[in-house]
């Protein structure tokens, strides 16, 4: 394995919600979440949450190798809710979440699994580019937060409509027609995409937080495969570098309206020869 990791958080000295690591032949990316300004009813916290649950599925991935995916991540699930349940008000609608993007290779074959909004960015030997992400978080959001888009980011106005909207997305959290996310319910596990790919045709395997994934889903300034060319040639930390300098020079979200004027950004990069 040949792996590279960089992941800051949105400001400097603030907590970092984003968890990457790696294992022999596995890795895993998680970006927690909870609703913006509101009490999580954790007493631990999203990083914690997003970090523990990280930990604990890598760990599992690996001494599972047959076992799926899914079932690992579910497993990973209740083990962590075994661990706050009696302290932590897991009912609460702000409990934390997290997305999840987890990869084990494995008889020659990478084995995938997202859930949430991260992404998975396959490159074949030709430099051809598959980016995986579920796409039901942000079909959900659509349909609710064109009054924040319609505000300066930062501004208290902004503020309101986004506590607004994340507290009307959260309504949809783990629920048909709405969104699947790791949080309290293991049954989240079971709505993860997952596939299988043949190694032979892989020349690296890239997980990325939404924070990092910003050029390209969300400004619309850079391509995958362009995304890909920094990596190879630069690394995780030139490209959110180029992610932190867009979003300076659009601090208000008058050009890329936005939630979050900054975001953390995780990149894990595993080059497969």
């Amino acid at each position: 394995m040949n792996v590279a990791l960089a992941s800051l958080p949105a400001e400097p000295g603030q907590a970092n919600e984003d968890f990457a690591a790696a294992a022999a032949g596995a890795a895993v990316l998680l970006d927690g979440a909870g609703v913006a300004g509101a009490d999580t009813g954790c007493t631990h916290g999203i990083a914690w949450f997003s970090s523990t649950l990280g930990g604990l599925l890598l760990s599992t991935i690996t001494a599972h190798p047959t076992r799926p995916l899914a079932e690992c991540l579910a497993d990973s699930i209740r083990v962590v809710r075994s661990l706050h349940e009696d302290g932590c008000d897991l009912t609460y609608r702000g409990s934390p979440t997290s997305t999840v993007v987890a990869v084990r290779v494995d008889a020659g074959a990478l084995e995938y699994l997202v859930l949430g909004d991260s992404t998975l960015l396959l490159a074949d030997q030709d430099g051809k580019t598959t980016a995986i992400t579920d796409q039901r978080l942000d079909e959900a959001g659509k349909r609710l937060r064109g009054p924040v888009d319609e505000l300066l980011t930062g501004s208290p106005q902004h503020a309101a409509a986004l506590a607004r909207y994340r507290d009307a997305l959260t309504g949809l959290r783990n629920r048909p027609g709405g969104f699947w996310i790791a949080g309290p319910d293991a049954q989240a596990a079971e709505h993860a995409l997952t596939g299988v790919v043949p190694l032979k045709k892989l020349a690296s395997i890239t997980l990325l937080s939404d924070g990092a994934t910003r050029l390209v889903d969300s400004f619309g300034i850079a391509t995958w495969e362009g995304t890909l060319s920094v990596l190879n040639s630069f690394g995780p930390n030139e490209l959110i570098h180029h992610v932190r300098k867009a979003e300076a020079g659009d601090p208000h979200g008058r050009r890329w309206p936005r939630g979050k004027a900054k975001d953390d950004a995780t990149v894990l990069h595993w080059m497969m020869f």
